[in-house]
């Protein structure tokens, strides 16, 4: 079975066909979060940390850690700032020293910037996820050589220098073409997680039956673990979380392992614990009893956030001193 392994310098999560679903948790971004970029520019983590703290709780095992600020003040200030090459890696150190100080779980370093790449690499203990390399010529030299350096897993986006395909099959081929090149320089095919692209469904009305298909392709003929930006499904609509909540465990009865998703939603993460138990990745249903619990909490009126805090500090002296798998 394929087994990718991500690390912080505590705790190990398996994405796999024959583990649970993972969880990795997007909201410690600052593309389109104006209010954050700018505390970071400022020097303010006190969002991302509450943001690490908050996913966490709700049930992320992993988190990604995206550097992508524009620092609107200092840039009229200095033009240097206007560089994503100059703002990112110092800014993806600093994110990725302090949340791992804040939280136990695994990160996925996230940006369009190698510089970055590699200084979030070098910053972080244990064995991250780096997001991401495509099937563009430029990005796979830039890319492949870092993963094999810090011998880590890495996110592989199924477009090329033809942009994104809308046909499968195409989309298919970069992925195949991006295992290839990653084993030509030594990197198995156990650490390559594809994500394949989903694309909205108000868009395109067989969105959803396209990736399906393609997961299991992937599956089937690669062997590789797949994600997926999770809400892409349902971009533009109205009700998202219910289009989502709908989508998730479909995507993993089509064997998707793992999405990159915000888990501080409770209907998206009702469908995530009910999936794994049906697909018999949660033994005895143990999750979802303690999930059921937080469900319990909330309609009392507990915010899903507190409620899940509040499960996890009641079982973590049962999970304390030893090495947790997630």
């Amino acid at each position: 079975m394929t087994r990718t392994v991500i690390e912080s310098k505590t705790k190990t999560v398996i994405i796999g066909f024959d583990e649970p679903f993972c969880v990795i948790g997007e909201r410690i971004n600052p593309t389109g979060r104006k209010k954050l970029a700018a505390e970071l520019e400022v020097g303010n983590f006190e969002t991302v940390l509450r943001d690490a703290l908050e996913q966490v709780a709700c049930g992320a095992t992993v988190l990604d850690v995206n550097s992508g600020a524009v620092f609107t003040n200092k840039m009229a200030e200095d033009p240097r700032y206007a560089d994503n090459n100059f703002v990112e890696p110092p800014l993806m150190r600093e994110l990725i020293l302090r949340i791992q100080a804040a939280v136990d779980v695994p990160l996925c370093i996230d940006s369009s910037v190698p510089g970055a790449l590699e200084a979030g690499l070098m910053a972080c203990e244990g064995r991250p996820l780096l997001n991401s390399v495509t099937g563009e010529e430029e990005r796979l030299e830039l890319v492949l050589p870092l993963v094999k350096k810090y011998n880590v897993p890495v996110v592989a986006i199924s477009n090329d220098d033809t942009g994104i395909s809308q046909d499968p099959d195409v989309r298919f081929a970069v992925a195949k073409k991006i295992v290839e090149r990653a084993a030509d320089f030594g990197i198995p095919a156990h650490d390559i997680v594809v994500d394949p692209l989903v694309m909205p469904v108000g868009a395109m009305g067989s969105a959803g039956q396209q990736v399906f298909a393609l997961v299991r392709r992937l599956r089937e003929e690669l062997g590789v673990n797949t994600t997926c930006g999770a809400s892409n499904i349902s971009f533009g609509l109205p009700h998202r979380h219910g289009i989502n909540a709908a989508f998730l465990p479909m995507a993993i009865g089509a064997g998707m392992t793992s999405a990159i998703m915000n888990p501080v939603r409770m209907v998206e993460m009702e469908a995530i614990r009910a999936a794994n138990f049906l697909m018999n990745h949660d033994a005895n249903g143990g999750e979802w009893i303690r999930f059921a619990k937080v469900i319990e909490a909330v309609e009392a009126g507990a915010t899903f956030a507190e409620a899940s805090a509040a499960a996890n500090s009641a079982t973590s002296g049962r999970r304390g001193g030893r090495r947790a798998r997630g």
